[in-house]
């Protein structure tokens, strides 16, 4: 046999044969790339913007592709559901790749922002790709070690990226930047055109099908809301015009979304799935995760700069405590789940865990140590790792097998949301927090120094005046006490949610997927040649519901 399909004793417990190995290598890889990217721009952004000049237009560079992922997440879900997993999939590697090379070959800053908005829309379908790939490939009970690797790219990627970003475009040049992904990405096209065999769609494939207006109602509803969220307090007061405009722009989209889902034959997001009270709840603790870990992301390197001491060169190795102890235990959470079936304890401790460690960097001030810090962030990061993967994986068990893109890009959706959110609100409040106490401590000089912005870098803070420095550690110490006590207050919405989390078995048999075997399928002493050769397929049954 060619195409064998796995057996389901293979993944329950036994070696996984290569081919599967090399699929979830080139998963693995597409998920580097998609958040690789971001991490690496950062720290090629002055030498970027030395070239090609364009300072005031510098934040539509991440804008323009945080915008592209956000919106076409929930498209690429639908369409793999609907066309075909691996079509979908190798198709946004495809447009994704194309936006690396044209960026790279970018030569003025109009140019390397639209660029990068065709690198956005292929990254939404790297990350939806990667995880509905895997829940087709894996059975659920399988699914938590796996989807674990998932989240130790993720902090990989957040670790080596400011480090491999620098060295770079300091011998190199900014261009290969973008260029990087192009040996990558292909390695990835490669391996999962040639090894991975998902099973035919066989419904009607009309275009007709497609659910055009409510994917544009979705759009522009999550264009407004991300524009809102990124300009608010920064580009434009929170009452001014635009953004008053933008946020009703977005409340009556996607009310409008709401309604037509309601009535459309193939909605892009069908409202169905939110029965399940399960899926919904890991929305709502996803939304919370991302909301505080690019809260802590943003600012923690921040509080270790301007009040540690720390060197801005290897930033990404601040955060290693954190990092470290959230790929730690979301490797011990996906091994604990596929080896008993349960889960719900870890939603419940991540989320208490992700509480206090919020709470203990809120009490951060000036003389504390990098050690104590370190520990505080490794509270947190083990929280977070309890959480990462384990509400992907809910949220797969919670939905039909037919509605698993979607359930996966839903997800995404939710999480990069909060991400938007936690890092405008926190922001916002961290940056009148941070004025306010430059004013109390450093009188005009400090209302001056901040005017423009309550951020400085190391640059900036090393010219101020000894007495404006001091002021200015207290007052980013205070920032970060108020804008961490906000994070463990909303933290406190996901316990809640947590505690109602209800406990579905998760399935351990049956794989709808087919991958290239060498041979056939070797026979299990004491099993029939018919039960060997009977695909036990759970092809449109439901998962479980919560």
């Amino acid at each position: 046999m060619a195409d064998a399909v796995m057996d389901t004793e293979k993944a329950e417990g036994g070696e996984q044969p290569r081919s599967v190995r090399v699929v979830l290598l080139a998963l693995m890889i597409a998920m580097l790339l998609a958040m690789l990217d971001n991490m690496i721009i950062g720290t090629a952004m002055p030498t970027i913007v030395g070239e090609l000049g364009g300072l005031e237009h510098l934040s539509w560079v991440v804008t323009a592709y945080t915008l592209a992922t956000a919106a076409s997440t929930p498209i690429w879900g639908k369409v793999g559901d609907m066309y075909g997993r691996k079509g979908a999939f190798l198709s946004s590697i495809v447009i994704f790749l194309i936006g690396s090379a044209l960026s790279g070959m970018a030569q003025d800053m109009g140019q390397l922002i639209g660029f990068r908005a065709v690198q956005g829309l292929g990254a939404g379908g790297l990350m939806v790709g990667v995880m509905a790939i895997i829940g087709d490939l894996i059975p659920p009970r399988e699914r938590g070690k796996y989807q674990g690797m998932m989240a130790g790219v993720m902090a990989f990627a957040m670790i080596l990226g400011p480090l491999v970003g620098g060295t770079i475009t300091d011998h190199w040049g900014w261009r290969w930047s973008f260029y990087i992904n192009l040996p990558l990405g292909v390695v990835a096209l490669i391996a999962v055109s040639a090894v991975l065999h998902l099973p035919k769609k066989t419904e009607n494939r009309s275009w007709r099908r497609i659910d055009f207006l409510g994917a544009a109602l979705l759009t522009v509803g999550i264009t407004s809301i991300v524009l809102v969220t990124t300009w608010g307090g920064t580009e434009y007061a929170w009452g001014s015009a635009v953004i008053m405009e933008l946020t009703a722009i977005g409340v009556v989209s996607l009310v409008g979304f709401l309604f037509w889902e309601t009535k459309a034959a193939e909605p892009v997001m069908p409202l169905h799935i939110f029965r399940s009270r399960n899926f919904t709840l890991m929305s709502v603790i996803g939304f919370i995760t991302g909301f505080v870990m690019f809260g802590a992301v943003l600012f923690l390197p921040l509080y270790q700069q301007s009040v540690q001491g720390a060197s801005a060169t290897n930033s990404g190795l601040l955060l290693l405590p954190m990092l470290g102890a959230m790929l730690a235990v979301s490797m011990v959470a996906g091994r604990v789940t596929t080896g008993t079936g349960k889960y719900k304890v870890f939603p419940v401790v991540g989320s208490v865990l992700m509480t206090a460690g919020l709470f203990l960097l809120s009490q951060m001030d000036t003389g504390t140590s990098r050690l104590t810090s370190g520990l505080f962030m490794a509270v947190l990061g083990a929280g977070m790792g309890c959480l990462m993967q384990i509400t992907m994986l809910v949220a797969q068990n919670s939905v039909e097998m037919k509605d698993m893109g979607v359930a996966s890009s839903s997800t995404t959706l939710f999480r990069t949301l909060g991400s938007s959110f936690g890092v405008a609100i926190m922001g916002a409040l961290f940056n009148s927090r941070v004025q306010d106490v430059m004013a109390e401590r450093a009188g005009d000089l400090g209302s001056k120094v901040t005017e423009q912005s309550a951020q400085l870098d190391a640059a900036s803070l090393a010219k101020l005046p000894a007495a404006a420095r001091e002021a200015y550690q207290y007052a980013v110490s205070g920032g970060t006490h108020s804008a961490f006590l906000l994070g463990a207050a909303v933290a406190v919405l996901a316990l809640v949610a947590a505690v109602f989390v209800k406990e579905v078995p998760l399935r351990g048999r049956g794989l709808r997927s087919r991958v290239r075997a060498r041979g056939p399928p070797r026979a299990r002493p004491g099993r029939s040649r018919e039960r060997r050769r009977s695909p036990r397929l759970c092809e449109g049954a439901p998962v479980g519901r919560g």
